[in-house]
């Protein structure tokens, strides 16, 4: 570790022991970045989901602009992995609703035909993102996989649907788009569901992993991109998550890797012969078939997205200077993209949008923990023609003010944070060591 990180943490240290929180959770609950999706057809278009809303850039990544929470509406339910189409619509399965935004990120609603259930997962067909998939999991209600043919207005259940069946998890095969996996369970058992028909009918696997204590959460993870048979899983047991592999469609799952860290998500190449794995600290490479090794970077909160032959990886600029980089040589090493502290500011949105009326008012809060500019120069922007689809809505039906809210709030700490993120207690000496802390990254914005 080098003197400026072992002089970032000990200022770490120091907010947590002022009482910012409670128990210290990752990166001391910091602000972090958690995902990054990119628009299918526009490469340039990048969002991420963060602990503290979203950030998302419209120009290659060449400036990247914050999306309160307050503006998107998902409450406590923090997405962990979004859908941007090439439509223009964003779409999340929060666990809780279908969360969707018709105009490129500015305004947000939920989808109303789930009202009474949640959605747990959220899967599109890898050549027409009009035909998606969700699957539900409330307890006490009927849960299963339901599909959408017109990019998510509409949807309609499939024959899964049942009493007492919880789903997490749904992935449309890339080598054979009528092959659906769905992962859950019921009662005590881990399911794995099959379909070869785009959900018409479907092929039930019990998998008691006996060979692990206990396991829990059973979820699909991957299929693979050159054979439909192939896919990954991954499952808990005894605080370690074990990465599985099935060659046979499902009907058998064997370990493929044994990672003490809480899993993020994974990434394949191409051909299906390489896997990429991030976790809340580490980031992991290594044939598909096992084993994978941990490799230097990134060292937090390490989520991983491959489009053709480049990687992009989410870090922990609190550890390394960066939320975001790329890859072109598999991982080994990183070009990055943006640290926290060069967020310019709110998404540039039009006037009487969610974001717009809420999210500026916020953004000095932020921006003191990040150590960005509090009122970046230069006019607001108007957002590109194309970022939303006639069909899906316009700003004034995008969502209620019950969605989005009505007046501008304090900025909501961490989902699940109890630790200096939390940001309790005294907050005067807080700001000021957060400033500290955030000052010697501030100054010429890197080169792209």
């Amino acid at each position: 570790m080098t003197t400026r990180h072992m002089r970032r943490w000990s200022l770490v240290a120091t907010l947590c022991a002022l009482g910012v929180g409670g128990t210290a959770r990752a990166h001391a609950g910091l602000p972090e970045t958690s995902n990054v999706t990119l628009r299918r057809g526009h490469p340039e278009d990048y969002f991420l989901g963060a602990t503290f809303g979203a950030v998302i850039s419209r120009d290659s990544g060449k400036t990247f602009r914050w999306i309160c929470p307050t503006a998107m509406g998902y409450g406590g339910w923090n997405p962990n992995a979004y859908l941007w189409r090439e439509a223009g619509d964003i779409l999340a399965a929060t666990g809780s609703t279908l969360l969707r935004s018709p105009d490129g990120g500015c305004s947000w609603n939920t989808h109303p035909f789930f009202k009474d259930t949640w959605v747990s997962g959220l899967a599109a067909h890898p050549t027409d993102d009009r035909i998606l998939y969700v699957v539900t999991s409330r307890h006490g209600k009927p849960n299963g996989v339901y599909r959408s043919l017109d990019g998510g207005e509409t949807w309609a259940p499939s024959p899964l649907m049942r009493q007492g069946l919880v789903l997490n998890a749904v992935r449309v095969s890339p080598a054979n788009p009528q092959r659906l996996y769905v992962s859950g369970k019921e009662e005590s058992r881990l399911l794995l569901l099959r379909s070869d028909d785009a959900g018409e009918t479907w092929t039930e696997v019990v998998h008691p992993l006996s060979e692990l204590l206990l396991p829990y959460d059973l979820l699909v993870e991957m299929a693979d991109p050159v054979s439909a048979d192939v896919l990954w899983a991954r499952v808990s047991s005894q605080g370690a998550t074990y990465l599985l592999r099935s060659d046979d469609a499902g009907q058998t799952l064997n370990i493929v890797s044994t990672i003490n860290d809480v899993f993020i998500n994974m990434e394949l190449s191409a051909d299906g012969k390489k896997a990429w794995v991030g976790t809340l600290n580490h980031f992991f490479r290594g044939p598909s078939t096992g084993p994978l090794e941990m490799l230097s970077l990134p060292t937090g909160n390490a989520c991983v997205l491959r489009d053709g032959q480049t990687l992009y990886g989410c870090g922990s600029t609190w550890l390394h200077d960066w939320a975001l980089a790329r890859s072109t040589d598999e991982g080994s090493t990183w070009q990055p993209l943006f640290g926290l502290y060069e967020i310019q500011g709110a998404h540039h949105c039009p006037r009487g949008t969610p974001v717009r009326e809420l999210c500026p008012a916020q953004w000095p809060q932020l921006a003191e923990q990040l150590g960005a500019p509090l009122y970046p120069a230069g006019p607001v922007e108007e957002p590109p023609v194309d970022a939303g689809t006639p069909d899906a809505g316009s700003p004034e039906d995008a969502g209620t003010a019950e969605d989005a809210g009505t007046t501008p709030q304090p900025l909501p700490a961490p989902k699940g944070s109890g630790g200096c993120g939390a940001m309790g207690g005294n907050m005067v000496p807080v700001l000021l060591l957060l400033s500290t802390l955030t000052l010697p990254r501030r100054g010429r914005r890197r080169q792209n």
